[in-house]
């Protein structure tokens, strides 16, 4: 199958060696020409996981997304969520009837990019998924290196719009044989586990963050205490999928710690002994804030008001993120509200979920 994968951090590096591993023909696109040199020059990516290092061939890689998209059946997209809307530009005119776009994971990406794909005058029946996760707990260690420290084992992924979902999701599952369907493209934004996981450890290690040149939040950065608020957070997220309709499985984020249960099976460990979330966090700029708190936790508080449920620790993280930035995050750019949505009832938000409606 041809896949484009767009973009140059962790996650696209992964996708494309592993993709290209798989026996997938993979164009990986990056804007950046020079940082992109490096796998140009070679042609291949250094991958090294539970089996070794080598070097896995890249099909393409290129500076020109026109060059990437055309022809792909699949596009995956797994680049933060504040990234949407450009990247949606840029692939509007190249866009055609049957491909597939992947988010992973998309805090409501999918309908976001959906919208501005339409509003670039692009009409082609394109299907938009996004799911909870990345496919990969991976880091870069180099411009053409990249290290898995563990693949997904369960994606629960949901279609917008959601009418098109049986024929994109046999497309996804050619490349993701993990994914597992959910209802819609907001039952899957509310399996993101980065707004939960990320804004207690980062806003609860403030100090330590600031004050270290470099701090595991997931090793001695998780605590009982902030345990304890993680699983309070993650309760309220699973009260507003209930709310809303979504069956079980809501995937607690405590099976991340306690069981194989989760997205990447019994994770936790594999992640804090590979060393490579030991790392300088900048609380202003980093992508936990700007996207996890920004993003994610602002979409969460939204659409739990859109609901009338409350939400406390959610609305507090959010709030005190806020104070640490000096910005409003509860009117921020993925809210119902910013995006034109919250003034829908239930009946009309199901509808635009499953046909797409007017964009």
């Amino acid at each position: 199958m041809r896949i484009a994968v767009l973009g140059g951090g962790h996650g696209c590096y992964a996708a494309a060696a592993d993709l290209s591993e798989q026996g997938h023909e993979v164009c990986l696109w990056r804007r950046d020409a020079a940082a992109l040199e490096a796998v140009t020059r070679s042609g291949c990516i250094s991958l090294t996981d539970y089996r070794g290092c080598r070097e896995v061939p890249i099909f393409r890689p290129t500076p020109d997304i026109g060059a990437a998209v055309r022809g792909s059946d699949l596009i995956v997209i797994a680049t933060p969520a504040f990234s949407q809307t450009e990247i949606a530009a840029a692939i509007a005119p190249h866009l055609c009837d049957g491909q597939v776009v992947f988010l992973p994971p998309g805090t409501f990406g999918s309908y976001v990019m959906a919208r501005e794909v339409r509003r670039a005058g692009n009409s082609a029946a394109v299907a938009f998924a996004e799911t909870g996760t990345l496919p990969y707990l991976a880091r870069k260690h180099g411009d053409s290196d990249i290290t898995i420290t563990t693949r997904a084992t369960r994606l629960p992924t949901g279609v917008f719009p959601a009418s098109a979902a049986t024929a994109a999701l046999a497309v996804i599952a050619r490349a993701y044989p993990a994914i597992e369907p959910v209802e819609d493209a907001l039952s899957a934004a509310l399996m993101n586990a980065g707004p939960i996981i990320h804004p207690p450890l980062i806003l609860m290690n403030a100090g330590p963050l600031e004050h270290f040149e470099s701090w595991d939040i997931h090793n001695e950065g998780t605590q009982a205490s902030i345990r304890h608020v993680t699983d309070a957070l993650d309760a309220e997220r699973m009260a507003l999928r209930e709310a809303l309709g979504y069956a079980a499985p809501h995937f607690p984020l405590a099976d991340h710690y306690n069981s194989d249960r989760w997205m990447y099976g019994n994770a936790h460990d594999k992640l804090v002994d590979s060393g490579d979330w030991r790392e300088h966090i900048d609380l202003k700029t980093h992508r936990y804030m700007q996207e996890d708190v920004a993003y994610g936790l602002a979409f969460l508080v939204s659409v739990a008001d859109w609901a009338n449920l409350d939400c406390p620790v959610a609305r507090g993280l959010l709030a005190i993120a806020g104070a640490v930035c000096g910005q409003n995050f509860a009117t921020g750019p993925r809210t119902l509200g910013a995006l034109g949505l919250g003034r829908l009832d239930r009946s009309a938000m199901k509808r635009l979920l499953e046909c797409g409606g007017d964009l």
